[in-house]
C-alpha cells in the first residue's frame, strides 16, 4: 500500500470521528440557556398592560358616591377581592380535576417499530439438549402496533377518593377567605366614607376659619409690637390661637386622607376626582348587652373557625388515605391488541388479568403513622381552641369598644354645641377692641375644630360599629350577587345596611342559606283589630322558629278560616296555603270546633293550634331545620 493510500485511508477514519464530536458540541451548546434580562421595552409593556387590565370594565363616576354604591363598587372592582374570587375559581377547578383521577384508566396505544437485521435465534431441546443450528425468526423487519387497555386499580381509586375530598374542601377554605376579604371591604368603606363625608362637609368652613386665624396671629404679634394690648395676654392669645389650629389641621388631615383609602377601595383610577354623597346622620344601634349571644353567632359564623372545620376534615381524610396506601393493591386489566407481524399465528388477540401487590415493608411504619395523626388532630384542636378564644375576646372588645365609641360621641356632640354657641355669643357681643375681635376668631376657630372633633367621634362609632358587626361573622350580602349590575347590587346592598342598622344584632346570616321569610295574609276574619292581633300572635309564633316575616318581600302565607254552624257549636277551618318562588302551592287543613259566639281568645287559640299542628309542614316548606 502506497504512502498516499494510507493518508487517505486515516483521514476517511478521522473525518466520521471529527463529525460526531463538532455535532456533538453543537448540540451541548444548543443546551445551555443563557439568563436574559428583561428589556425596558418589555417592562414599559407590561406597565401599560397592568394598568389598561386594572381599571378595565368599570362603570363611570357620574354622580356622588353614596354608601351603598361605594360598597357595591368595592365588591366589584376592588383588586384584593378579584384575586381571591380567581382563587376560589382555581380551587374548584383543581377540585373538580381531581374528581377525575378516581376513574379508571383506558389507554389506546399505537406504534411502528423497525430494525436492520432480522430477529430470532437458535433453540436447545429442553429433553435432549441438543442445538437447533438453524437460525429462525417469528418477527418482520418493520411492524405496526395497536391496541387499548381498560385497567383499574382498587387501591388507586381509594387514594383517589380522599384526595378529591380534600381539595374539594381546600375550595372551601378558599371560599372562607373570600368571605373573610368581602366582610373587612365592608368594614373598610363603612370607615372611610364616614370619614371622607365629615372632611367634605367642614372643608370650607375650615379654610375660612384657617384665613381668619391667621391674619389674626399677624394683628396680634403686631398689637403685641406696639403695646396696643399686654405682652402676656397677646402670647396667650397667639399660644391659643396656635393650638386650635395644629388640632384643627390634624383632624382635617386625618379625615381628608379617608377619601384616598375610599378612592382605593373602589379601584379608582387616578386622576378621577369624586364627592361623597351627602347622606343624613343616622342613629346608631344602642350597643349589645346579651353578649353571650353575641360569642355563639360569631364561633358560628367567623370564616376562621370555618376554615379550621374544613382543616379538620382534611386531616381526618389524610389519615384514612394513608392507611390506605398500607393495604394490598389490587390491578385489574382488559385489553385488545393488534399487531401487522405477517409471521404470527394470531395478529390480533385479548388479555387480561388480575395482580396483586402488596409492599409489606410499609406496615413497619404503622405505629409512627398513628403518632403522628394523633399529633395532627391535637395539634388542629389547640389551634382551634385558641382561635376560638381569640374570637371570644374580640367579641367582647368590640362590644365595649363600641359602647365607648357611643359615649364619646354623645359627649363630643355636646361639646360642640357648647362651642358652635360660644362662638355665637363671642361674635354678637364683639366690641370695637382689638382682644374682643381676637376672641371672636378663636372661638370661631374652636368651633371649627369641635365640629371636626364631632365629625371624627361620628365615624369612630361607625368603624366601632363595623367591627363589631365584623367580629361576629355577617356576610354583607349573600354570594349571588357576581351577575348584579353596578345599580342593582347598589340597591341590594342598600337593603341590608338598612337591615342592618334597625335590627343591628337580631339578623339571620346568609350562612346556611337566606333565611325564611314569609308574608302572613290572614282571610275570613272581619274584625280588624282581632285581625292584627291575631298577625301579631302568628309573627311571634314564626319568629321563635327562625322564621321572618316580611309584608312586601315575604313568601306569601294565607291563613283562611271558615266556619260553619249548627247544634250550638261552631265547625272552623284554617287553611294554611303557601306558594314558593318557583310558583308550586303547598296546602293543609286543620279542622276543630268551638261555641258559638265564643270570645274572640277562642278564635285565636284555634289559630294557633293550627299553626301548631302543621308547623312541621310549614318549615319542610320553607325549608328551615
Amino acid at each position: 500500500m502506497s504512502k498516499m493510500q494510507s493518508i487517505s485511508l486515516q483521514a476517511a477514519g478521522f473525518l466520521p470521528r471529527s463529525m460526531v464530536v463538532l455535532a456533538c458540541a453543537a448540540v451541548m451548546a444548543g443546551c445551555t440557556v443563557a439568563p436574559k434580562a428583561l428589556t425596558q421595552d418589555e417592562v414599559r409593556e407590561r406597565v401599560k398592560h397592568d394598568t389598561a387590565k386594572m381599571y378595565s370594565g368599570q362603570a363611570p363616576i357620574t354622580a356622588a358616591i353614596s354608601m351603598e354604591e361605594a360598597v357595591a363598587r368595592a365588591l366589584k372592582y376592588n383588586l384584593d377581592y378579584r384575586l381571591k374570587k380567581m382563587e376560589s375559581a382555581l380551587a374548584q377547578g383543581l377540585a373538580e380535576h381531581t374528581s377525575h383521577d378516581m376513574l379508571p384508566q383506558l389507554v389506546a396505544s399505537a406504534g411502528y417499530s423497525s430494525r436492520n437485521n432480522d430477529s430470532g435465534g437458535t433453540s436447545i431441546g429442553i429433553l435432549d439438549g441438543e442445538v437447533s443450528t438453524r437460525p429462525t425468526s417469528s418477527d418482520e423487519r418493520t411492524r405496526t402496533l395497536r391496541g387499548i387497555e381498560f385497567s383499574w386499580n382498587a387501591l388507586d381509586f381509594g387514594v383517589s377518593y380522599y384526595r378529591a375530598r380534600q381539595q374539594g374542601d381546600q375550595f372551601l377554605i378558599s371560599e372562607e377567605r373570600r368571605r373573610k376579604v368581602v366582610q373587612n371591604m365592608l368594614q373598610d368603606v363603612r370607615a372611610a366614607y364616614w370619614r371622607a363625608l365629615g372632611a367634605q362637609r367642614l372643608n370650607a368652613q375650615a379654610d375660612e376659619v384657617l384665613q381668619k386665624a391667621s391674619l389674626a396671629l399677624a394683628r396680634s404679634r403686631e398689637a403685641e409690637t406696639q403695646k396696643i394690648i399686654p405682652p402676656g395676654v397677646a402670647l396667650a392669645y397667639q399660644r391659643a390661637l396656635l393650638d386650635a389650629t395644629v388640632l384643627l389641621n390634624q383632624r382635617r388631615q386625618d379625615l381628608e386622607f379617608a377619601k384616598r383609602e375610599l378612592a382605593a377601595l373602589m379601584n379608582v383610577p387616578p386622576g378621577v376626582d369624586f364627592q361623597v354623597a351627602e347622606a343624613s346622620e343616622m342613629t346608631l344601634p344602642a350597643a349589645p348587652k346579651e353578649i353571650t349571644k353575641l360569642e355563639d353567632m360569631a364561633l358560628l359564623q367567623r370564616p376562621e373557625l370555618r376554615e379550621e372545620d374544613f382543616r379538620k376534615r382534611i386531616t381526618a381524610d389524610e389519615a384514612r388515605k394513608q392507611m390506605l396506601g398500607m393495604l394490598p393493591g389490587i390491578t385489574l386489566n382488559l385489553g385488545r391488541q393488534h399487531d401487522s407481524n405477517k409471521l404470527l399465528y394470531n395478529n390480533s388477540w385479548s388479555e387480561g388479568g388480575v395482580n396483586l401487590a402488596w409492599n409489606l415493608m410499609r406496615l413497619v411504619a404503622l405505629p409512627s403513622l398513628k403518632k403522628a395523626q394523633q399529633y395532627q388532630e391535637q395539634t388542629d384542636e389547640t389551634r382551634r381552641m385558641a382561635l376560638s378564644m381569640a374570637i371570644l375576646t374580640q367579641t367582647r372588645v368590640s362590644a365595649e369598644r363600641y359602647r365607648m365609641a357611643l359615649e364619646d360621641f354623645r359627649l363630643a356632640d355636646q361639646a360642640s354645641q357648647v362651642d358652635t354657641r360660644l362662638a355665637a355669643y363671642t361674635k354678637a357681643s364683639v366690641s370695637a377692641k382689638l382682644e374682643s375681635e381676637l376672641e371672636a376668631i378663636r372661638t370661631q376657630a374652636r368651633a371649627v375644630l369641635g365640629a371636626y372633633q364631632r365629625a371624627n367621634a361620628y365615624a369612630n362609632a361607625h368603624i366601632a360599629f363595623g367591627r363589631l358587626y365584623n367580629t361576629l361573622g355577617f356576610d354583607p350580602i349573600a354570594d349571588d350577587f357576581e351577575g348584579n349590575d353596578l345599580d342593582t347590587l347598589t340597591q341590594r346592598v342598600r337593603a341590608h345596611l338598612k337591615a342592618s342598622q334597625t335590627d343591628a344584632f337580631v339578623m339571620s346570616s346568609n350562612l346556611f342559606g337566606r333565611p325564611a321569610v314569609v308574608s302572613v295574609r290572614l282571610e275570613g276574619i272581619q274584625d280588624p283589630v282581632q285581625k292584627v292581633r291575631m298577625t301579631a300572635l302568628v309573627t311571634e309564633l314564626l319568629a321563635r322558629h327562625q322564621i321572618g316575616t316580611d309584608a312586601q318581600q315575604g313568601t306569601p302565607l294565607h291563613l283562611a278560616f271558615e266556619s260553619a254552624g249548627g247544634n250550638g257549636v261552631e265547625k272552623a277551618t284554617w287553611t294554611l296555603n303557601l306558594t314558593d318562588e318557583a310558583g308550586q302551592s303547598q296546602r293543609a287543613r286543620f279542622a276543630t270546633t268551638i261555641p258559638l259566639n265564643a270570645r274572640a281568645s277562642v278564635y285565636e287559640s284555634s289559630l294557633m293550634a293550627a299553626m301548631n299542628s302543621h308547623l312541621g309542614e310549614l318549615k319542610s316548606w320553607l325549608n328551615v331545620d
